[in-house]
């Protein structure tokens, strides 16, 4: 694919949103997008200047102009959607989760190579500039050998600010909306672990209103990761090495600085790049550099992380007896 590269947008909710403008920042183009209204495409065409304004998703997948799909649906919709695009051709950019169960992704997974298209789930921390640059030090020796992370996803979101997060046949819950975050980061680093131990306290409708995560590796190396949405917190993650660590600052999977230290304490490094806007670009960019180079895969978030990912999060949820009406 060495020329132009349509992206259709569907659903017009605010991830939609913020992911489109970023894309546009970066001169990326947006051909078509999709809602189940014809007003809410239009508008959301209007404000964007997205040609094509579809009353429905069908017809965005079917639009000749797009290239590729970005899901911005609600996780219980993403495997439904992100089929429907990937039987109509389309390469596709689901967000985060991947889905709501490892099952879940597997179709997805088996259906993109199947077909030869292009599948990837939008978590789009992992390509920040702050992302890319731990990875280096990492990679480099510079930590030595990985020992233990820590990360805490936890925000204010109480029934009248955040309703879906509540609700069990909307995938509610901490741990899919927040805690896949620190969860991903944990993966990112050591991959799968060979344990998982977790414990939550669930509402009265079944969803975990928090959560703690024990994740344990071959290596010996630990994760401690904590979700909740009915309390704000501090969001920082540190990665701890033999040979020194790193503090990443609030809000630590977003556009972040940290600072490497030494054993000693010393300040090695300090980093504080940043892209415009929130940076959810740069995932659209791999996604386009991977399509000019013919691969239907990306290194940094492969489809067998996301299953893995899942597959952790499918654990968590069965020791805390969570559970969705779908399953």
């Amino acid at each position: 694919m060495d020329g132009r590269i349509g992206w259709g947008i569907l659903s017009t909710g605010g991830i939609a949103r913020t992911f489109t403008a970023d894309i546009q920042a970066a001169g990326l183009e947006v051909a078509a997008v999709g809602s189940r209204s014809q007003g809410s495409a239009e508008a959301f065409g209007r404000e964007f200047g997205v040609p094509g304004r579809h009353p429905s998703y069908e017809e965005l997948c079917a639009d000749p102009t797009v290239d590729v799909v970005y899901v911005a649906t609600p996780h219980p919709f993403h495997c439904a959607n992100a089929l429907l695009a990937l039987r109509s051709g389309k390469h596709v950019l689901v967000e985060k989760p991947f889905a709501v169960n490892a099952r879940e992704a597997r179709a997805l997974v088996d259906e993109a190579r199947s077909r030869g298209l292009l599948l990837m789930e939008a978590m789009w921390t992992r390509f920040l500039p702050t992302m890319v640059a731990l990875r280096d030090i990492i990679g480099s020796g510079g930590l030595g050998e990985v020992r233990a992370v820590i990360a805490d996803h936890n925000q204010h979101l109480p029934l009248e600010r955040a309703k879906r997060l509540h609700l069990p046949e909307l995938g509610g819950g901490a741990l899919l909306d927040l805690g896949v975050y620190p969860v991903s980061f944990a993966h990112m680093l050591l991959g799968p672990p060979a344990k998982i131990l977790a414990t939550a306290k669930l509402t009265e409708l079944g969803v975990d209103e928090d959560m703690a995560l024990a994740l344990e590796w071959e290596s010996g190396a630990h994760a401690s990761l904590h979700c909740g949405m009915m309390a704000a917190g501090p969001n920082r993650a540190a990665v701890i090495g033999n040979r020194g660590w790193v503090e990443i600052e609030r809000v630590w999977y977003c556009q972040a600085d940290f600072a490497q230290y030494s054993p000693e304490g010393q300040v090695l490094r300090r980093f504080s790049e940043r892209v415009p806007g929130r940076g959810m670009q740069c995932q659209a960019l791999e996604v386009e550099r991977l399509l000019r180079e013919g691969k239907t895969e990306s290194p940094h978030m492969s489809l067998e992380a996301s299953l893995e990912v899942m597959g952790i999060m499918d654990e968590a949820r069965r020791q805390c007896g969570v559970r969705y009406p779908s399953e």
